[in-house]
């Protein structure tokens, strides 16, 4: 059965081998085609389908098939592309782009429906009542979501991207449709205008391009690059295009010279291979151009040959072959079939000097290995029937979706999560090994925190130092291609802010940000309890039980979900305790006029706040003035930071408390407060040999440490030097300062504020 006995359809759009193609009659079209070219024939043809799902699909599936068309095909009467053309010739050309992976008969089901929820109004109910649950959910995951809901077109779009990658991350066949749309759209794309072209382009070449070449769909992947290239910069496409097509025709010669060579010498070496050649596209070109600053004439590497054999120890002799006929580029062989790319990707790469001096690149591969360095994961459904093998890859694909769903469980907003798939899609990898031995493939530019989250949750959560090939190094180290690395965590240590700027993968910054997140509510909620059973003590009430039925009418009465969002606005500053406070007091007059005076905070009578100095972000430490224990302080609610604590005289505080005396509060020291905060020391010194060292010495003995030093004066003889020392309180301060006097090159000695 094929497609040539589809006759009932509505339209009677159905242009087969054994017929012919029909001309489609429609409404008149409102918007029509662009005068600057005529409008093409009005003609789909589905004979190219109709020969492809012959070949490998069943009666049945092709009956199903035949059924999805005829409901798209009439859920799009009267609509047409931009170019013309009926707008269900689009879907049949992405429906041909998926047969050709030799999907299922769902896939293809959902190819030919894409687009009829978004453009028709048809329910995902409908769908699935008529061709099944699996396709309607393949269905909805191609389709945008409602652009009404949304404030701005890009939080939209990004919601959008969003659906379609989680519903990828449960079905990957969705996201082979989607690209299989994205590059018929592009070969389309001189119907649209060109601002709307280069913004299809940029986004094809920001998110799509990078996902097929995540899921090792090379070919697609260079289509669209080119394609994308064409489409943004025409003008160096066509300069690109014609140097290259005269670069082909001067070095014809040699190449057909090197190719003649390389045939004759394999077999002589007992090897039966498939030789090709190979142009780099021009959008790799360009890129090179532009990275390394060379002009098209000094990129030499712009052909190269393809060798594929039967089995993985002929890629090996294949490549020992063509070493002895041509001098191999030190630096330039990679064996990505012992260690694969992280799509899955394996391949021999040498670079040759061949005749003249021309570099030639080789790649050796297997047959199995061109199907999937071509098809990605694709190849899972067009070569499963010949029984390969595609463990690994499917593996390494699953992981990377799982990813996803892990990005997304700590993530809430849509354009941070398409912030941490973006990050995710670098298409360069480092390779690196566990203490174990096993690799772990991550984005180039990675560090040990990177590394630290590959491995588990908990280990870059502890995270405190790592050794790099044996030798302890920063987190923030960049990793290189076979770096052994070994992560030592602690159970005190914990994520800092800090790293979110030399992390590289989207796992590892949103773990953080997630963490980041519930370690500041937690410390808010329990603050905000502080703060909250201070003001009951002002008006002298208990504190209610945490099942009292006013905490959800408050909630309620002031748009918060819970008890705990209530406490955690209070220690965050966005309520005030004393407010919350008084809607749980008895209506009497002495309460309220209680209450006036607390809203002031001008009682002296007010127990103060205490701080221990490791609360954590919900209290911070002005850096204004830094205050340490020993000084007189005072705290400011601070909308979003919580509790800011100044010293008394600091005239950043004075200032802020005259324009809202409401949210400033009494804060005192705890008697045990936390070791290591930090202050800066202004020194004015000789600059003479030694007094660093002297320095340094001084403050060691005095039980202190060095955070930071720097000079920002030039070498003088009086030198300006800015210290940022740890101390646990005024006192220790007071001790350091009079180690440092006994320098005698120290001339003057000045706390820093601000």
């Amino acid at each position: 059965m094929a497609f040539s006995g589809l006759r009932g359809a509505s339209s009677g759009l159905l242009a087969v081998l054994r017929k012919g193609p029909r001309l489609r009659r429609r409404k008149p079209h409102t918007a029509p085609a662009p005068q600057s070219e005529p409008a093409p024939s009005p003609i789909a043809s589905l004979a190219g389908l109709n020969q492809i799902v012959s070949g490998y699909l069943g009666p049945r599936d092709i009956e199903r098939i035949r059924e999805a068309y005829r409901f798209a095909d009439n859920a799009h009467l009267g609509q047409f592309r931009a170019s013309g053309e009926p707008y269900i010739s689009h879907p049949i050309a992405v429906t041909e782009i998926c047969a050709g992976w030799k999907l299922d008969a769902d896939s293809l089901m959902a190819a030919l429906l894409h687009d009829v929820i978004e453009d028709q109004g048809v329910s995902k109910q409908e769908l699935a009542e008529k061709f099944g649950g699996e396709v309607a959910e393949i269905v909805d995951g191609l389709t945008k979501l409602e652009r009404l809901e949304y404030a701005t077109k890009a939080e939209q779009q990004a919601e959008s991207f969003r659906k379609m990658l989680l519903a990828m991350a449960r079905d990957v066949r969705v996201i082979l449709i989607k690209l299989a749309d994205r590059l018929h759209n592009m070969r389309t794309l001189d119907a649209v205008n060109p601002e709307k072209r280069r913004r299809v382009a940029r986004e094809t070449l920001e998110i799509y391009t990078p996902i097929a070449h995540r899921l090792g769909l090379n070919a697609l992947f260079r289509e669209l690059q080119d394609r994308c290239f064409k489409a943004i910069y025409p003008n160096r496409y066509v300069v690109l295009h014609k140097a290259m097509m005269a670069a082909r025709g001067n070095r014809r010669e040699v190449i057909s010279k090197i190719a003649e060579a390389v045939r004759a010498a394999l077999p002589a070496a007992g090897l039966d291979a498939e030789v090709s050649g190979r142009e780099k596209s021009l959008y790799g070109i360009y890129k090179k151009m532009v990275e390394q600053k060379k002009s098209f004439s000094d990129v030499l590497d712009i052909y190269g040959f393809r060798v594929i054999v039967h089995t993985l120890p002929e890629c090996y002799l294949a490549l020992g072959t063509l070493h002895q006929l041509y001098r191999p580029v030190p630096g330039k062989f990679k064996d990505y079939i012992a260690i694969p790319k992280i799509n899955g990707y394996q391949s021999l790469h040498t670079t040759l000097v061949g005749p003249y001096g021309t570099p030639v690149e080789f790649q050796f591969r297997t047959r199995d290995m061109d199907h999937v360095a071509e098809e990605g994961v694709a190849s899972h459904w067009l070569y499963k029937e010949q029984g390969t093998s595609l463990n690994d890859l499917q593996k390494r694909t699953h992981q990377w979706l799982q990813s996803l769903l892990d990005i997304q469980s700590q993530t809430g907003d849509s354009g941070e999560f398409l912030e941490h798939v973006k990050v995710d899609l670098f298409p360069d990898a480092v390779y690196v090994f566990t203490p174990q031995g096993k690799i772990l493939s991550l984005p180039r530019g990675a560090t040990p925190v990177d590394f630290a989250y590959a491995i588990h949750t908990d280990v870059g959560n502890h995270a405190v130092a790592c050794k790099i090939n044996g030798e302890f190094s920063p987190l923030r180290t960049e990793l290189h291609s076979g770096d052994a690395v070994e992560v030592i965590t602690s159970a005190a240590s914990r994520p800092s802010a800090q790293w979110l700027n030399y992390v590289r993968t989207g796992r590892a910054r949103s773990e953080i940000r997630h963490y980041l997140r519930n370690e500041r509510y937690e410390e808010s909620v329990a603050f905000g309890r502080r703060l909250l059973n201070q003001a009951f003590d002002q008006l002298s009430i208990p504190y209610p039980k945490d099942d009292d039925p006013q905490w959800e009418r408050l909630a309620k009465g002031s748009g918060g979900a819970s008890r705990t969002e209530i406490l955690a606005d209070i220690g965050l500053g966005k309520r005030l305790a004393a407010v919350v406070a008084r809607r749980f007091a008895p209506e009497n007059a002495m309460l309220e006029t209680t209450a006036m005076a607390v809203d002031e905070f001008t009682s002296v009578t007010s127990a103060p706040i205490v701080i221990h100095g490791n609360e954590g972000q919900a209290v911070q430490l002005a850096p204004c003035c830094g205050p340490l224990p020993g000084d007189a302080i005072i705290g400011g609610i601070r909308l979003g930071h919580g509790l800011v604590v100044h010293m008394s005289d600091c005239p950043v505080a004075k200032r802020q408390q005259a324009r809202e005396p409401e949210r400033w509060i009494p804060v005192i020291w705890d008697t045990n407060t936390a070791r290591h905060l930090t202050t800066r020391l202004e020194l004015t010194v000789l600059n003479e040999r030694g007094v660093l060292g002297r320095l340094a010495a001084e403050i060691t003995e005095a039980d202190s440490n060095i955070i930071q030093l720097t000079m920002p004066d030039e070498a003088a003889s009086t030198a300006l030097l800015n210290i940022m020392v740890q101390v646990d309180s005024r006192k220790h301060l007071a001790q350091v300062i009079r180690a440092i006097r006994h320098v005698p090159q120290v001339q003057k000695i000045v706390r820093a504020k601000g």
